[in-house]
């Protein structure tokens, strides 16, 4: 008997046994068959038709697990990154520095300190205390050891004495009792008090029963170095002060209003600069406020040549930007990271405000992708070596800007290396071959060419946004060791005291003097702001006032 095969798409083979004629034709005796009848009854072909839909069904099921295999696949591979990044995070080094091929070919020889004095280096001696006040000190041999041990004949004192010094620093709380003389009227003049009292000192707080030096420790340590005030507090303790939190909490809150004036006019110096540096972070606030869920807040920071100005405010959209720089009126320079928010600004301020973006940004990414994904380190490491070759170019252009010669041919070098890392991103982006890893960086710095390459025309402006970053590094520090403000009022005090310190900060003065003189000022004027706080700005001293606030305080 012969067998006759049917194939299905090179998948599935069907042996059935040949048929007579006389089967496949039966006369119309048997079965009641009619010529009529469509061939489409006929059993083969039914199961024949049965065979293909199954065979389409399971070649589309191969199909979509095929797919869902490769989504696995790549979903298992972005998790492995993730957790190299989160592991990096917890265990590895902060640093962003790659090896270099040196480092790499040096490796046998002795690895240098990463700070401090290197070995075999000539040393600088102990470091002099010239300007601290000197408290002598006269040590004397007893009089027992004062004559000869042998025979008892006394010793001769000797011209001149051996001097050393050792640096302290003492502190201690201590009370000032402040006694007020009493006179007695003798006279007979009507409406006179009997009883004339002297007047007392001004008091920062009205009534209050702590003087200005406690307060200027509570806000430098808080504010300035980031401490919670629990801490503070019991360092008092171990000093013999029981201050409770309490206090602190009730005098911080009538502070605040002395430091608005101040606060207005470092805004409104700010506002009037062309560029700035900004950037974000959480902060929190643990007050209930109607139409917010949470109490996260975030702090915005705009930094200028001259000042810095941090915003507290419970949303992280473009209104803060917005608000912030809305009078701007002149072609300016907002230095950024790519967040969205800024984006807003370009076409919202009719031109006046051009984003700068960071490069260390464009560098990270770069440097994610070499440490989480070891396939593309090759590719990614010559794309941060391009940029540090920028970094290079655009420091040498800096160091050359007084001889016009140098920093024309430093420019040239510049712009070239420029173009050539846009034409070589360009090349890339255009290859069908290229990894979505690589495509989604590239695509990003694409994007960002035109605001990446403003340093080149603005020679003034850096290549990243690390100033807003730094700026910012001390209040996270803050953050995260009293977990922001315990109302909205705190928070506002803490965006105060932040933008008044740093802004003390960039023009070098002694933030503990400058709290002193203001303190001073308001005890003066009855417990309020000064009527004019502009002898406490500092771009409005002259160079003697400034090396007065620079110099540290006079000790008693």
């Amino acid at each position: 008997m012969m067998n006759i095969e049917v194939s299905i798409k090179g998948e599935i083979s069907i042996s059935v046994p040949s048929l007579s004629p006389s089967f496949l034709l039966p006369t119309a005796t048997e079965n009641n068959f009619s010529p009529a009848t469509s061939c489409f009854d006929c059993p083969l072909q039914t199961e024949n038709n049965k065979l293909r839909s199954e065979s389409g069904y399971w070649q589309g099921m191969h199909r979509k697990a095929k797919e869902r295999e490769e989504e696995l696949r790549q979903e298992n591979k972005d998790l492995k990154a993730k957790l190299k990044h989160r592991e990096r995070q917890l265990f590895g080094r902060n640093s962003e520095k790659s090896k270099g091929k040196s480092e790499q070919q040096d490796g046998d020889e002795k690895e240098k300190r990463k700070r401090g004095q290197q070995p075999g280096t000539p040393g600088h001696g102990r470091k002099r205390h010239e300007d601290l006040p000197v408290l002598e000190e006269e040590h004397d041999l007893p009089e027992k050891e004062k004559c000869c041990p042998c025979c008892s004949l006394p010793y001769v004192p000797f011209p001149g004495t051996e001097d050393s010094e050792v640096v302290e620093v003492e502190v201690q709380a201590h009370v000032r009792r402040i006694r007020r003389k009493r006179y007695k009227r003798i006279c007979s003049c009507r409406n006179l008090p009997v009883i004339i009292t002297a007047k007392g000192p001004a008091k920062l707080i009205p009534k209050g029963g702590y003087g200005d030096s406690v307060w200027t420790e509570i806000l430098l340590d808080k504010f300035l170095f980031y401490r919670p005030t629990s801490r503070l507090l019991e360092s008092f303790n171990l000093l013999g002060l029981n201050m409770s939190q309490g206090t602190v909490t009730d005098g911080l809150k009538r502070l605040l209003p002395l430091f608005e004036p101040v606060l207005e006019q470092i805004i409104i110096k700010n506002q009037t600069e062309n560029h700035w540096h900004a950037d974000e972070t959480r902060w929190l606030v643990f007050e209930e406020v109607q139409g917010k869920s949470n109490y996260r807040w975030y702090l915005w920071v705009f930094k200028s040549a001259s000042t810095v100005v941090y915003i507290l405010d419970p949303s992280r959209s473009s209104q803060v930007p917005r608000n912030h720089l809305k009078d701007v009126n002149q072609v300016s320079i907002l230095s950024v990271d790519r967040y969205s928010a800024y984006k807003v600004l370009i076409k919202e301020m009719d031109g006046c405000i051009l984003l700068a973006y960071c490069w260390a940004h464009v560098r990270r990414d770069f440097l994610n992708l070499a440490k989480n994904r070891p396939e593309h380190e090759d590719w990614a490491m010559e794309w941060v070596e391009q940029i540090g070759m920028l970094y290079h170019l655009n420091n040498y252009r800096l160091e050359v800007s007084d001889d016009p010669a140098k920093f024309v041919q430093a420019d040239e070098a510049l712009r070239s290396a420029a173009y050539h890392m846009d034409q070589q991103c360009s090349d890339q982006l255009s290859d069908k071959t290229l990894l979505p890893d690589r495509e989604k960086i590239l695509k990003s710095l694409s994007e960002h060419w035109k605001g990446l390459m403003l340093f080149i025309d603005h020679p003034e402006v850096p290549m990243d946004n690390n100033a807003a970053e730094r700026a910012l590094r001390g209040p996270v520090v803050g953050r995260k060791n009293f977990y922001g403000s315990g109302a909205k009022w705190s928070g506002m005090l803490a965006a105060t005291l932040f933008t008044i310190f740093q802004t003390l900060l960039l023009w070098g003065i002694n933030h503990r003097v400058w709290l002193e003189k203001f303190f001073l000022a308001c005890a003066a004027n009855g417990g309020y702001p000064p009527e004019d706080v502009s002898p406490f700005l500092p771009w409005n001293m002259n160079e003697q006032e400034l090396e007065i606030f620079r110099k540290p305080p006079k000790t008693p």
